[in-house]
């Protein structure tokens, strides 16, 4: 049969050939499929490099427990001395990492701390008596005095005046920071609210709290 696209040679041609082949070689032709061009995998290779789907994330704290518990399912045959052994060694790890940290190990800080600039914010800091420090301590006095109907009212102006001079003093801080660390840093892009709140944060807390812990004392020259 001749189609409107084909023209008469094609036409011929493809009748002809169609014409001209048995049945036998029209099956194979149907039967033939090209090689992929490598070998066939064995079974034990491909179950081998098969991978699962990775389990979601639990969304519950029952669901959080119950694969705690199946990880947990290794160590059951664990004698009470091995597991006891394992314990240690991982408290003694963390006792490390946390020693290692709050001796300034950049390995081990918080990604806040780490860098030369923090470091030497932290040492400005440390090595200046601020008003902030005293937060924590009036706070906790603040809390008791309310207790005190007689020294309530008192006690609330005397917040007001606290807080007063806490802003002050953390506004002078920033200004110190921000200053000195150009001065010393004229290439870094850490400054401006971010390095003032980093160091009122660490101001406001008392030096044996301070992580990582102080290396210089105040008074001293940084």
């Amino acid at each position: 049969m001749k189609l409107p696209w084909k023209k008469d040679d094609d036409a011929e041609s493809v009748t002809t050939s169609t014409v001209e082949q048995t049945p036998e070689e029209a099956a194979a032709d149907r039967r033939y499929t090209e090689g992929k061009g490598r070998p066939t995998p064995k079974r034990r290779d491909a179950q081998g490099k098969k991978r699962g789907p990775v389990a979601p994330a639990p969304t519950t704290r029952a669901e959080a427990r119950a694969r705690k518990r199946e990880l947990k399912g290794s160590t059951v045959n664990l004698t009470k001395d091995e597991k006891r052994a394992q314990s240690d060694e991982r408290r003694k790890a963390r006792t490390d990492q946390r020693e290692k940290m709050m001796d300034g190990d950049e390995r081990y800080l918080m990604a806040r701390d780490k860098g030369e600039v923090r470091r030497y914010a932290r040492n400005i800091v440390d090595s200046r008596r601020n008003f902030a420090g005293l937060f924590m301590p009036f706070a906790i006095l603040l809390i008791l005095v309310m207790f005190l109907p007689a020294l309530a009212v008192y006690a609330t102006l005397f917040m007001l005046v606290f807080v007063v001079f806490l802003v002050i003093d953390g506004f002078l801080l920033g200004r110190t920071l921000n200053n000195r660390v150009h001065e010393r840093f004229p290439n870094t892009t850490d400054g401006g609210f971010k390095l003032t709140w980093y160091g009122f944060s660490r101001a406001m807390q008392m030096r044996f709290m301070r992580a990582p812990r102080p290396t210089v004392k105040p008074g001293d020259a940084v």
